[in-house]
């Protein structure tokens, strides 16, 4: 990833990696998903959320919630 994201989010389930994309999306934040899925077994691997460092803590109180 480039210099100035930061990881706010990992979930092995990519219905999750969307909702917390959502979520910050409708708040305004720039999001990018990182699909690290092994390519022969869905099953391995997580899906990390990105987002600008200036929008880190924002982001990751707005998805306090979806983390528990």
């Amino acid at each position: 990833m480039e210099e100035g994201w930061k990881q706010v989010f990992l979930t092995g389930e990519e219905y999750k990696a969307n909702m917390a994309k959502d979520i910050l999306e409708n708040d305004g934040i720039k999001t990018v998903l990182m699909n690290r899925h092994d390519t022969a077994y869905k099953s391995f691997g997580d899906i990390e959320v990105y987002v600008q460092e200036a929008d880190e803590q924002k982001a990751l109180e707005l998805l306090k919630e979806l983390k528990n």
